[in-house]
């Protein structure tokens, strides 16, 4: 199993940058974005003045912990590009890694969705990173619905993407409360599009 946020380097292993996005990463995911510049740099065993020195302001370096993991995010959730799996089979991968993941102590949801709903506003630099990555599934979504036959691939990516965003987030409410029911709603929809499990790739 890939971690969704990466491990925090021991001080004078990792660059002072990358203690710092590691340790906001992680606190951040843990505590919300909202934690404390002060404990930030403590827990990072940074300075503020080497923080500032590094990033303009807080709402850049929440951006920049966003950016940085987002490849082990990525590699979590989505199979690898050689996976010759039926294309609703990678669809479904998704939300298989998801509820594979929900059980595990330290998962806490969709790192970018909590991001944004915590920030709200949408012209924050870390909500523009949400934004690109959860539009980044949807095109993942869009391209194999594409390949797997779907009768309208953009409307179900986006829904989709939709019940992979409200079944993270239920997973936090609910406490770890999926069972089954994201892969279920997504086999629903999959059915429903016409994405056949026999359904013959198509070179795009």
């Amino acid at each position: 199993m890939t971690d969704p946020t990466p491990p925090v380097a021991p001080p004078g292993v990792a660059s002072t940058r990358d203690r710092l996005l590691d340790t906001a990463a992680q606190l951040f995911y843990e505590q919300g974005v909202h934690i404390g510049v002060d404990a930030l740099c403590k827990a990072a065993g940074v300075s503020k003045r080497s923080m500032y020195k590094l990033f303009d302001s807080k709402d850049d370096l929440v951006a920049a912990s966003l950016e940085r993991i987002a490849p082990g995010y990525q590699a979590a959730l989505l199979p690898a590009d050689d996976d010759n799996r039926s294309p609703r089979e990678r669809i479904l991968h998704v939300f298989e890694r998801l509820e594979y993941l929900e059980p595990v102590q330290d998962f806490r949801g969709c790192p970018y969705v909590a991001a944004a709903v915590q920030l709200k506003s949408p012209e924050h630099p870390a909500s523009v990173i949400a934004r690109r990555q959860k539009d980044g599934l949807t095109s993942y979504f869009q391209y194999e619905a594409e390949r797997g036959g779907a009768h309208d691939a953009v409307q179900l990516a986006r829904q989709l993407t939709l019940v992979f965003d409200g079944a993270s987030v239920r997973s936090v409410v609910q406490a770890h409360d999926l069972d089954g029911l994201a892969i279920a709603t997504a086999t629903a929809l999959l059915d429903a599009a016409g994405v056949e499990e026999s359904a013959p790739a198509v070179t795009l």
